[in-house]
């Protein structure tokens, strides 16, 4: 009875205090949480972390020689006459078992060596642009997934609206004091409404959509915070700019490209290889012993070797231009969202501050002229519909701001090592 009556004293103790919101009754995703699941789940990042365990075990043979060769054999067996086929009855007959080792020159087991080296740095710095690609689309998705929640929020606002400007016009039929054909232009504004939010509900589950990709089951849960804002420090950002994750991406290009170069010029330094052949003869005879050392000649450089080089010369110098190339497009790329986002700066600013004030006074005074008798229906209509918009488009602005202070962020801003 007492354990009865304490677990129905802590049931309403704890439905008052979800009624008061003490406690959260469902989880919700901050910005922050769905960066750090795209980063632990991301099936792309751990493609790129397998590529660095493959890259760092097919080093570890880069610079060792060849596995050794075993021969086997038969040699100076007889074809024809009384000792056809037999092993044991000619001189020179013997079984051979012998081990041969080539040894690839040393620069060319080098240049083997720097080329994995190089491609254990191209695989990290692979997974660092795929790193800021899931950063950076995380953010976009969350982002614009918000920008729908705060659009939901406004037209159950307008929703609202709409009926009070429903009972004024009943109010003014009631009164006399309009026409019949007013009463039909509150259900026109609500069928419009509802047309509207139902495109943006189509919205939502696209932008979930997109956030699912990179954050899984939890993209279902309502966000939590504001507009992301990350620190706009334009110098800051130009002496990144070297640092950006794609540039960066020609470091090890450089160095798989100058392995190659060198690589080839090792082509030119011959190798060689040493053997040890055992000939077991008959008993009457006594057994012998190989031992062999062959090189290779390379004396037809200027049709084998020499092109070859030349070619990987051109691909080291196709390299350096490509890093040049896509430095300028990433300043390019920066002055253009620097300046994009100074511009949605100050549209927001004067939005919020002159814009949306400015079209809910004007509903306000129709409305009131409205009432009064002073005022036609059309023009409030008008000022509805240029709220309606302005609220929209307020929402679109901060969404664009916030997508052009994370592309600057995470491409010129974030820490780099």
């Amino acid at each position: 009875m007492v354990i009865t009556t304490l677990c129905r004293l802590v049931f309403r103790v704890l439905t008052a205090w979800l009624t008061l919101g003490v406690i959260a009754p469902a989880y919700a995703l901050t910005l922050d949480q769905a960066l750090t699941l795209a980063e632990r789940e991301a099936p792309s990042l751990a493609a790129q972390a397998a590529n660095i365990r493959a890259a760092r075990s097919a080093a570890i043979p880069a610079g060792e020689l060849p596995d050794p060769r075993l021969t086997l054999g038969l040699q100076n067996l007889p074809l024809e006459g009384d000792n056809a086929w037999d092993i044991d009855a000619e001189r020179m007959t013997s079984q051979r078992i012998g081990v041969m080792q080539e040894v690839p020159s040393r620069a060319k087991r080098q240049a083997r060596v720097e080329l994995a080296q190089s491609e254990i740095a191209l695989a990290g710095a692979q997974q660092a642009v795929e790193l800021l690609d899931v950063q950076q689309r995380t953010a976009e998705a969350w982002i614009a997934t918000l920008a729908v929640e705060r659009k939901l929020t406004v037209f159950a606002d307008l929703h609202v609206e709409n009926r009070l400007f429903a009972r004024a016009v009943d109010a003014r039929l009631a009164s006399g004091a309009a026409l019949a054909a007013d009463s039909v232009a509150p259900r026109q504004e609500a069928a419009v409404l509802a047309d509207a939010e139902d495109a943006l509900l189509r919205e939502e589950v696209s932008t979930r959509a997109q956030l699912w990709r990179w954050v899984g089951k939890r993209a279902d849960e309502p966000l939590s915070g504001g507009w992301p804002r990350w620190p706009v420090a334009a110098d800051e950002y130009r002496n990144n700019l070297q640092r950006h994750p794609q540039i960066q991406l020609f470091d090890p290009l450089t160095r798989q490209a100058e392995a190659q170069v060198h690589g080839a010029l090792a082509e030119k330094k011959a190798d060689w290889s040493w053997g040890v052949d055992y000939l077991r003869r008959s008993r009457e005879f006594g057994d012998m012993v190989s031992l062999s050392v062959t090189f290779d000649l390379p004396v037809f450089t200027a049709s084998r070797q020499d092109p070859a080089i030349e070619a990987e010369r051109a691909g080291l110098a196709q390299v350096d231009a490509q890093r040049q190339d896509v430095a300028r497009r990433y300043q390019l790329e920066l002055t253009d969202e620097l300046a994009e986002y100074q511009r949605l700066e100050s549209t927001l600013e004067r939005s919020e501050r002159t814009l949306v004030p400015l079209a809910e006074e004007k509903v306000e005074l129709a409305m009131a002229d409205y009432r009064a008798g002073k005022g036609e229906l059309g023009a409030v209509i008008r000022a509805r519909e240029q709220l309606i918009a302005a609220r929209l488009r307020h929402i679109d602005l901060a969404r664009d701001r916030s997508l052009s202070n994370a592309r600057l962020y995470f491409a010129f801003g974030a820490d780099r090592p």
